[in-house]
């Protein structure tokens, strides 16, 4: 019995076992620290929200305020010196082999706690168990893993001790910031690793949640998956969870010409995709036409990259490049002057009244620039509107 467990499992049984007591964990990450603590984008049931806090402190030896205060600090500081796991910054290899180490050293940071650890739990089994006995929690887990599955439990509890550790400390902070595709030009250098989000619960899908980091769904396509997304609209279904914020939906209205309150607001709350749209729809087919040299047709593909990425950080050398190739276009000097007019009015320093104007004043100036890309985008940027899709 002690040999084989009070299970008894076949081998595929094991793996099976395995598999969902990591999985479990993934989703208490997922929807519990990421999405319900750190960014407060749906609530919980009381006892769903403490079975999270229990499983995590089982299987990861997780404190709360600590995960919270690290990963809110990560939005605040991106790609900084102050980051706590920026691969631009730490290297990929430190990140991903060292993401529960660099993870642990801001644990230890009291400021970071308390400056950005606020609202998280702070009743009594918080304090007198789950953050005072971090460790026991492994420790029961391993237990329960040598009683359930024999000595086999020995290899499922080392699986569940490294799982978190490489999957959300290694992989999401570091290849999630460095390999992928983007849907947002966000100002730092997030990634979607890929557009199915099962493996990570979600966590997969980097780059949307650096564009709208307190929405509670992480997918922003129509193909891409987010596991945790449909975990947590199957307790919204019954009664456990409820959801507070998404990702703004639009659309574009064909017959809608006027630039008013509504084209602000969506232009506002899509700015990340407005960009995006910009580099794909106005920068890039000007580069296309305008840059005919052959020496410029070399470069073309690293020009498209560092006009249309919100993230890269010129070299001196870089820069000298793209300024050259501005001052021999000045089809392309226009639309990326227009762009960073664009940028600007979307700042929150200016004021709500200020921004219709400087938007109403963009759109006819960009139409009459005659240069038919970003008349065509200004156009389409009348249309932007809040209505659901």
């Amino acid at each position: 019995m002690l040999i084989e467990g009070l299970l008894g499992l076949s081998p595929w049984g094991y793996v099976g076992a395995t598999l969902l007591l990591t999985h479990i964990t993934i989703a208490c990450v997922t929807i519990f620290l990421h999405r319900h603590q750190a960014h407060r984008a749906l609530t919980l049931h009381p006892a769903v929200s403490h079975f999270f806090r229990f499983w995590l402190w089982l299987t990861t030896a997780t404190v709360t305020k600590e995960w919270v205060a690290v990963h809110r600090k990560h939005h605040a500081k991106c790609e900084t010196p102050e980051d706590p796991h920026s691969p631009q910054i730490r290297g990929i290899a430190s990140v991903l082999f060292g993401g529960v180490g660099l993870y642990r050293a801001d644990c230890r940071n009291s400021e970071t706690i308390e400056r950005f650890g606020k609202g998280t739990p702070d009743d009594a089994i918080e304090n007198n168990l789950y953050a005072r006995f971090p460790n026991l929690g492994p420790a029961a887990m391993f237990l329960i893993d040598i009683l359930l599955f024999g000595w086999v439990g020995i290899i499922i509890w080392t699986v569940q001790m490294l799982w978190i550790p490489f999957w959300a400390a290694g992989v999401i902070n570091g290849i999630g910031h460095y390999w992928g595709y983007r849907n947002f030009e966000t100002g730092d250098a997030s990634r979607n690793i890929v557009p199915f989000g099962l493996i990570v619960g979600g966590e997969e899908l980097h780059n949307n949640h650096h564009a709208y980091r307190q929405s509670a769904k992480l997918s922003n396509k129509w193909w891409e998956i987010d596991l945790g997304w449909i975990y947590i609209r199957a307790l919204e279904i019954v009664g456990l969870a409820s959801v507070k914020r998404s990702a703004p939906k639009t659309e574009f209205l064909p017959a809608k010409h006027t630039v008013d309150n509504e084209t602000v607001a969506a232009v506002l709350r899509n700015r990340f995709h407005v960009l995006k749209l910009y580099g794909a729809q106005v920068i890039r087919p000007v580069l296309n036409v305008e840059l005919r040299s052959d020496h410029a047709r070399r470069q073309i593909r690293r020009l498209r990259k560092w006009l249309t990425r919100e993230d890269l950080q010129l070299s001196t050398r870089q820069r000298k490049t793209l300024d050259a190739a501005l001052r021999e276009s000045n089809k392309l000097e226009i639309v990326i002057e227009f762009k960073r007019r664009l940028k600007a009015l979307m700042q929150p320093s200016v004021k709500d009244a200020e921004r219709l104007a400087r938007l109403q004043e963009w759109c006819a100036k960009a139409e009459a620039t005659g240069i038919e890309a970003l008349n065509e985008f200004a156009m389409r940027l009348r249309g932007y509107s809040m209505h659901a899709t």
